[in-house]
């Protein structure tokens, strides 16, 4: 016979996991014991709860494996919940272990009770609340199997102390068998075919993919197709990696804060593969003028995501990795040369900004940390300016290489987010890219870094602003800055040093390289600071309400 808490922590091993990121409280206290005798599973102790469940969701997606947080009833419950919004948003496999009240005191307003199970709902993609020490490990296999399957989400798990003190056998179940979950769609077999028909008819075809390539694990059979067909081929933020930045091939980001000849592709086109993506509004801008010229082909596993936002086209709801082999059999090869012609001559006519400054420039960062460390570091990026900076601007030549909080933008996700990478990621150098007002909602985690010797290089994108805003301010406001000023200047080096951290200041271009070589030569946690004027901002854009290809390039391009 075992205790709950015990049957816990063997179902956690029957799964695979080896890292927990967790917060103690009294509720905790029977799991918290039996993983200080566990040798096979490693508990990370966070700062604060928020970190555990960005650097579960951290893990998760550059490993590929499902993401475990734990914590402690009422407010170490409820700070996860952006966490596992972010999660969801992003389809990202994360379990989430909440400890809870005793079963008897549900619904009592107990000491730190809080009704996880309804927080939750709406944003993860299923929960669930465990009343009964003998469904224990059934709950946990179920949640770790529909986590990580069809189209992946978080999964809550709330548990009462008394079920974790309760004995049972424990016996764990060989397989999954939950009523009504399917865990892959059947594809109907004649939409491949009209779709391959599509595809090999067009003369100006145009591969739009996201994060539903990286989740399936199919980025090489999507630039295998490219290839095979000569289509070009652009993604959103959460795809970027799938294919190699430097491809011929690849016509880089699109969207509201992508490349404005990924807008243009996308505008004249005449099909348009959409793989793995949800035509998010970042992306369409005034959805009625989204690829307007184009047959849609639209291939997700979820089929709430088809006609969603864009109501035409043929729609296949399929895993991606089997709609990407069943389309490589069917498109004949081909080469679009003119269409490819078409393209370059809109990167000459309107690349990306670089400009040159006495200061130092953001895009100029990034050249820094490719001269380097190449192409192959993982990076998490936090929210705002420095995001499109980095998506922008840092070359990624594979997937899970890139993450950032797409869906939820969620300001505090890179330092923990990288934390977590860092866990799955031992081989490689880590980075955390943010600016200076998302660095301050969970620098706490650097005591974490400090304590686990883990080795995130975070640089701190300083301008004393809240950048993205000021942008809003400056381009649709008259440059009336209100509230935007994060006031004097902190020191980050100091703070880095009181959690015992090593700290480099980079005081220009000249020395920016050579301070990020002496950083990835330490063995352990480093801060950046890296000095950002305040008027760098991330161009081109999208006004909201206007077409993709309608971008500005400056702040003074707006006509209101």
């Amino acid at each position: 016979m075992k205790i709950g808490a015990e049957i816990l922590l063997d179902c956690l091993k029957k799964e695979g996991v080896d890292t927990i990121f967790g917060y103690p409280g009294a509720r905790t206290l029977l799991v918290h014991d039996a993983l200080m005798g566990d040798r096979d599973l490693r508990h990370i102790l966070v700062r604060h709860e928020q970190g555990a469940a960005h650097a579960a969701d951290g893990y998760a997606r550059t490993t590929g494996k499902v993401g475990v947080c734990l914590t402690t009833s009422g407010p170490g419950a409820t700070n996860l919940v952006t966490g596992i919004a972010t999660a969801f948003m992003d389809s990202v496999p994360m379990v989430a272990l909440t400890c809870q009240v005793t079963t008897a005191d549900i619904g009592n307003d107990a000491f730190q009770e809080a009704d996880m199970a309804g927080i939750s709902r709406p944003i993860t993609k299923h929960n669930y609340v465990v009343t009964d020490v003998r469904d224990l490990a059934r709950i946990i296999r179920e949640a770790f199997h529909i986590a990580r399957t069809r189209r992946p989400g978080p999964v809550l798990v709330d548990l009462p102390s008394d079920v974790l003190a309760a004995k049972c056998k424990g016996e764990i179940p060989d397989q999954v068998k939950r009523r009504g979950y399917q865990e892959k769609p059947a594809a109907n077999a004649k939409q491949f075919v009209k779709a391959a028909a599509l595809i090999n008819k067009a003369k100006k075809p145009l591969l739009y993919v996201g994060g539903g390539i990286t989740l399936s694990g199919s980025a090489d059979k999507m630039c295998a197709l490219a290839e095979k067909a000569g289509i070009p081929v652009t993604h959103t933020l959460m795809g970027i990696g799938v294919i190699d930045t430097k491809s011929p091939l690849s016509v880089g980001m699109l969207g509201m804060y992508g490349a404005w000849y990924a807008n243009m592709a996308v505008s004249e086109c005449d099909c348009l593969i959409a793989i793995g993506v949800r035509f998010d509004d970042r992306v369409t801008g005034k959805v009625d003028t989204f690829a307007r010229k184009a047959k849609i082909i639209h291939i997700d596993i979820d089929p709430s995501s088809i006609f969603k936002v864009v109501a035409d086209g043929l729609p296949i709801v399929c895993d991606a990795t089997e709609a990407l082999e069943k389309l490589l059999e069917l498109v004949e090869p081909n080469e679009h040369p003119q269409w490819l012609a078409e393209i370059d001559a809109w990167k000459e006519k309107g690349p990306l900004p670089r400009p040159q400054r006495n200061h130092l420039v953001p895009h100029e960062v990034m050249e820094a940390i490719e001269q380097v460390c190449g192409d192959s570091p993982v990076v998490a990026s936090d929210v705002g300016l420095s995001q499109m900076w980095t998506a922008n601007y840092l070359p990624f030549s594979g997937p899970r290489q890139y993450i950032t909080s797409g869906g939820l933008g969620t300001m505090g996700f890179a330092l923990p987010a990288a934390m977590g990478a860092a866990m799955g990621n031992k081989d490689r150098p880590i980075f955390a890219i943010n600016g200076d007002g998302a660095f301050q909602m969970n620098c706490q985690e650097l005591a974490t870094c400090a304590q686990y010797r883990i080795p995130v290089k975070c640089i701190i994108l300083n301008n004393g602003k809240l950048g993205m805003v000021r942008q809003f301010q400056k381009v649709f406001l008259e440059s009336r800055f209100a509230s935007t000023c994060l006031g004097p200047p902190v020191d980050f080096c100091m703070i880095a040093r009181g959690f015992g951290v090593k700290a480099l200041r980079a005081t220009g271009k000249e020395d920016l390289a050579a301070v990020l070589k002496e950083a990835i030569m330490v063995n352990g946690p480093v801060v950046i600071d890296v000095p950002i004027h305040p008027d760098c901002y991330s161009f081109p854009m999208v006004p909201p309400g206007r077409k993709a290809t309608e971008m500005i390039f400056d702040a003074d391009d707006w006509e209101g």
